[in-house]
């Protein structure tokens, strides 16, 4: 049951009172806001008395009207406190506790008769949050935005673990570094990408994860990204302060806005404890009720697919090996078949009889559709019509296969990046889905945005993004989004959005390799917005083993695999590698199967940024818990602590860990199962590889 608190104190008549001080609600956290001598706002935050965020400035500049950035004097205040608990539809736990005092400062720009706004403070145990809010009552109507002038100062020179400031992409490896040292990594840093465009030396994405040399752990994103640019931060390496940088249009505009309205809330997590990081749901909370009342249709997906073996260089998506094709007019019947063609019926059945075989939900095809010749790089507007298979993909055969398997089929739409022809289709091809049995949806925007000069992230693509997902909702239709703006906790509001890609997946593992920490950073960066179709479980390391081309191999040992089904938490989760080398290893391939992909509760048991993580968790609705833990480059023992299974109870847990000789480069494949009982008593002292990991289940 919901229990709201309020206590609502306006504060009149407050010209010549300048500052107003919140704290949390068990007084850890503290912040003020005030007014500068020339009216501009400024806000601070401390936790247990040591800085967060030193003196900082609030503001919006403006092209069109004044801007909102000084000549303010506080009208009024108002302070209450909530108190909620909530249920997500799908979730790391069944229940999220919703707890902050608030402080909403309306301020007024005298020069200008009955224009104010107002900026309202959250702040919770585990951070704050903050929004400027433009009411229908002032003197506003339309205005375009030119910058936000958010600050955060920080309190010194903090071991940064930062992604270029970009645009388009997100798919970059984190770099660990201090701030310091930001200008002299970033050429280094800035990789080749189908679609990129950095905007400074100093620039930086978030979410931005911190830790300063006095042992706090901080993380700066935003949550409810809505009908706005998405945040990016330039940094002032001289004064340590990060300033705002929205992701501009075509012509240079950072937002048009219409009031009534409000930016996306500006979050800092902070504790000094970093496992309070990965527990914090601070973002989620920032974020509005789910809009739909039937919620029955949303449902966690584990599936395999037609996948790997087409990233690897093993398959193809193209029909054929024509250079030139034109959507409505080639005629594919009369071409020579590509025999490396992977989305053809046969191959996709014998998905479908694996999928059944072992339990899985879905099967992902991609390839399937008319137009893969030549979509990559050619800003083609006319790519893809979503609806059109090749003649080798009968999809009304595979959809009467699959159903008598029960087992759903995954659509995969690519836009190749050109927008305005996905919305020109999006009614038919989520249409074409319903008469054919998909009920979830992986799209793609990779390459440069048609209309030609917008970014990925900008206002245009961030309402696109969010149309395609209510538009999705109308058929009763999931979504996994790659290639879009990294999370804001919008699945909360619109939990249909189980997943996206925005950052580096597994993909890359057969494009030169993830770093061997990059996920033991992923949890506090990219994942603090939301859950990611990572797609782990690749049992096959080295890739030239299914393309003689391609000597990549994947930077982590197969036991770490199978941690990242715990660790990298998704309502979506893929057992990404082929059917016939999870044959060869079907012991291992158990967890994969057996492990839950919703929860009743998270234990984050211990974890440090870029070293390792392990985490338990609880299935929901069963009595039966997962651990998994990883580490990066460096071997290392991780203990697990078994308090958190009920007193009194025996159990029995299965292990699945590295071999003593595995190593990720030179014995990826090494790992041992053992069984043995457990309590709430027990401690385990768990050995890891080189990138290595463990994986428990407890039943």
């Amino acid at each position: 049951m919901t229990k709201l608190f309020t206590s609502l104190f306006l504060l009149l008549g407050l010209l010549s009172i300048k500052a107003q001080t919140l704290q949390s609600p068990d007084k850890n956290l503290s912040m003020t806001f005030s007014l500068t001598d020339n009216g501009t706002p400024v806000y601070t935050l401390s936790y247990k008395n040591k800085s967060v965020i030193k003196t900082s400035k609030l503001g919006i500049e403006t092209t069109d009207i004044a801007s909102f950035t000084e000549g303010f004097s506080v009208k009024d205040a108002a302070t209450r406190s909530f108190n909620e608990t909530w249920q997500p539809v799908w979730g790391e736990q069944k229940n999220i506790r919703n707890n902050y005092n608030e402080l909403a400062v309306t301020i007024e720009q005298k020069s200008i008769e009955n224009r104010f706004i107002v900026i309202r403070f959250r702040l919770f145990n585990d951070g704050l949050g903050f929004r400027y809010e433009f009411p229908a009552e002032s003197k506003l109507n339309y205005f375009i935005i030119k910058e936000e002038k958010t600050q955060f100062a920080l309190a010194g020179d903090h071991k940064a673990f930062w992604l270029p400031g970009d645009f388009d992409t997100q798919e970059y490896s984190t770099v660990t570094s201090k701030l310091s040292e930001v200008r002299g990594k970033m050429k280094d840093a800035v990789t080749p990408n189908a679609s990129q465009q950095t905007f400074s030396p100093t620039g930086l994405q978030t979410p931005l994860m911190l830790k300063s040399d006095n042992g706090l752990y901080i993380n700066i994103h935003e949550a409810a990204l809505v009908d706005y640019s998405c945040l990016n931060l330039e940094l002032d390496d001289k004064n340590m302060v990060l300033n705002a940088f929205l992701t501009p249009d075509a012509v240079g505009n950072k937002g048009y806005m219409q009031a009534p309205t409000q930016t996306p809330w500006r979050t800092v997590v902070v504790s000094d404890d970093a496992r309070d990081i990965l527990a914090s749901k601070l973002i989620l909370n920032l974020n509005e009720p789910t809009k739909y009342e039937d919620v029955s249709w949303i449902k966690p997906v584990k599936y395999i697919g037609v996948w790997w073996e087409l990233i690897t260089g093993k398959s193809s998506w193209a029909y054929t090996d024509v250079p030139s094709v034109k959507l409505g007019e080639t005629d594919y019947t009369k071409m020579e078949r590509n025999p490396k063609h992977a989305a053809n019926t046969d191959h996709v059945k014998k998905h479908i009889d694996f999928a059944a075989e072992h339990g899985f939900d879905a099967v992902l095809v991609e390839g399937w559709n008319e137009g893969w010749e030549d979509w990559f790089g050619k800003s083609k507007d006319f790519v893809f019509d979503f609806v059109t298979p090749y003649p080798d993909f009968d999809v009304k055969a595979l959809h009467d296969y699959a159903a008598s398997k029960n087992v759903k089929m995954m659509m995969h739409h690519e836009t190749s990046g050109s927008v305005r022809n996905y919305e020109r289709h999006m009614d038919q091809a989520y249409q074409f889905m319903v008469d054919n049995g998909y009920n979830s949806v992986k799209s793609g925007y990779v390459g440069d945005i048609i209309p030609r000069g917008e970014y990925h992230n900008g206002q245009w693509m961030n309402d696109h993004y969010l149309y395609a997902i209510k538009k999705a909702a109308e058929y009763k239709i999931m979504v996994n989004a790659h290639e879009a703006v990294r999370p804001t906790g919008l699945s909360r509001t619109y939990p249909n959005l189980i997943g996206n890609e925005s950052a580096r997946g597994t993909e890359y593992e057969a494009f030169g390799g993830n770093n061997a920490d990059h996920t033991t950073i992923l949890p506090f960066t990219r994942l603090m917005g939301g859950p990611m179709d990572y797609t782990p479980g690749i049992f096959q390391t080295q890739i030239n083993k299914y393309n003689p081309d391609n000597n990549s191999f994947v930077h982590t040992t197969l036991a770490k695999q199978l941690a990242l089904y715990v660790t990298m938490y998704s309502p979506l989760q893929m057992a990404a590698d082929l059917p016939e080398t999870y044959n060869k290893h079907l012991d291992a391939f158990q967890f994969i199967k057996d492990v839950a992909i919703d929860w009743d509760e998270s234990y984050i048991l211990e974890a440090e940024p870029g070293d390792y993580i392990t985490i338990a968790r609880k299935a929901k609705g069963k009595n039966e818990w997962f651990v998994g833990g990883i580490t990066d480059e460096n071997k290392r023992t991780a203990t697990v602590d078994f308090s958190f299974l009920p007193k009194g109870k025996t159990f029995e847990a299965v292990i699945y860990g590295d071999g003593k000789d595995a190593d990720y480069i030179t014995n990826p494949q090494s790992y041992e199962i053992k069984k043995m009982k457990v309590t709430s008593k027990t401690k385990l002292k768990q050995p890891m590889a080189t990138s290595g990991g463990f994986a428990i289940s407890v039943k």
